[in-house]
């Protein structure tokens, strides 16, 4: 029987979900998970003491947001994002299904070494702008965008700023992850694409001019090259990183101020831009969520969700894993993707780490990055994109984004799943 200690508990952290979802009378998701932080505090399930062990704890997860968000800034300041779709358009000479694959690939480059939320957030805007000047249907275009943010973020542990969370907790170097994640992500992209291709057929199919292609006036050109090579360090520092296990958040630091001493010598940098596309508020969003899935933990209930995982998966590995990775995005798009990643490192934090129960960890990567293509609240950065669009007047249904997303999450989860075990 449940105490009325216990039901408090519970009922705090699913009114914070709500809310969090719904955003009534224009409540922040920040501000939401700040309110259901400060109740969980006040309630006693979490002490001061705790929570700011907790938070420091978690300084890598603070310095990768921070840094992957300035990278990401200052790229868009030097042309890079307006060069690649630029380039993309002149490689496809004049064929839409060419540039529909273009900007795919794009988009897969931009989130394996960017981050999903650079593809979505900042891809998304300069997309919508070349393809209305070359006068293309916009949706198929946009659309891709935003999938390709998702189901490209597992290719690389820095794809997406939930697998820096996971790995945080768990650890686990670059060519483990690889080896369980690698041939899914390629898999996905893959299946992506063609399902895309041949559902969109009819409006990529037509044809644009060359001469509609608008031209790219960088800032400065020094400031461009710098850029690139910098971006081409930070990747490869990335990558040195995730195999030696060292911590991430120095090289998106890093090289974010790399960047910025580079934009400020050559007399490039816009401070208060910068300022805005950073996302402030995320930092209190995670704040709040770190210290409400704590509390949720101390109740109690994640461990009593893991042996229940345990009990429904049975004695099969198999079953384990789609039972992890489908419920992760289930999960993820009822009440957002990164509250969801949080319950499940505590679940999985109580699960004995055998090898056959350490690849759940991956499964549960796999649910909370495909999960969110499935509705629109999956992912804040879905929902941002979904802002985007509406700024420019054009309005997407969490029913048309459903009758998309189902044609292509579902398979891609199972068959990455089977691909994860297939590993065993």
């Amino acid at each position: 029987m449940l105490n009325v200690h216990v039901i408090a508990g519970i009922s705090i952290f699913l009114v914070t979900l709500v809310v969090i979802m719904v955003r009534p009378s224009g409540v922040s998701e920040a501000a939401a998970a700040a309110g259901g932080a400060v109740l969980m505090l006040m309630g006693g399930y979490v002490r001061p003491a705790e929570a700011a062990s907790l938070l420091l704890n978690n300084w890598n997860v603070y310095g990768f947001f921070l840094g992957m968000m300035a990278i990401s800034a200052l790229a868009d300041q030097a042309g890079i994002f307006d060069m690649l779709a630029y380039r993309a358009g002149k490689w496809a000479r004049g064929s839409g299904l060419r540039l529909f694959l273009a900007l795919f690939a794009v988009g897969m480059t931009i989130t394996a070494f960017l981050s999903n939320d650079a593809t979505a957030l900042i891809l998304t805007p300069v997309v919508y702008a070349l393809v209305t000047r070359l006068r293309l249907p916009v949706m198929p275009f946009v659309f891709a965008c935003t999938f390709i943010a998702d189901t490209a973020s597992f290719f690389l542990p820095v794809s997406n700023p939930i697998n820096i969370l996971v790995l945080d907790a768990f650890g686990g170097g670059l060519a483990t992850f690889l080896r369980y994640l690698l041939l899914p992500s390629l898999f996905c992209i893959g299946l992506n694409m063609a399902v895309f291709v041949w559902l969109f057929r009819r409006d990529i199919w037509a044809c644009y001019s060359l001469s509609d292609l608008p031209e790219v006036e960088l800032p400065n050109r020094q400031f461009f090259n710098f850029s690139s090579a910098t971006l081409v360090l930070i990747a490869i520092a990335y990558l040195t990183a995730a195999a030696t296990q060292f911590p991430i958040s120095f090289v998106a630091l890093g090289g974010s101020g790399l960047l910025f001493l580079g934009a400020a010598w050559y007399r490039c940098l816009d401070t208060t831009r910068l300022y805005r596309e950073i996302s402030w508020s995320l930092f209190l969003f995670i704040t709040g969520l770190f210290i409400v899935v704590r509390a949720v933990e101390n109740l109690g209930l994640t461990a009593a969700f893991g042996r229940e995982l345990l009990q429904l998966a049975g004695y099969s590995p198999l079953k384990a894993i789609l039972v992890t990775a489908g419920g992760t995005a289930l999960g993820a798009n009822l009440i957002n993707n990164v509250p969801m990643a949080l319950v499940m490192i505590s679940v999985l934090g109580t699960i004995h780490a055998s090898s056959s129960n350490r690849v759940l960890i991956y499964a549960a990567i796999i649910g909370a990055d495909l999960g969110p293509n499935l509705t629109t609240v999956g992912s804040l950065a879905t929902m941002l994109w979904l802002l985007i669009l509406r700024r420019r007047g054009l309005e997407v249904s969490t029913r048309e984004y459903f009758k998309l997303g189902v044609t292509v999450v579902p398979a891609m989860i199972v068959i990455g799943s089977l691909l994860i075990w297939l590993k065993l």
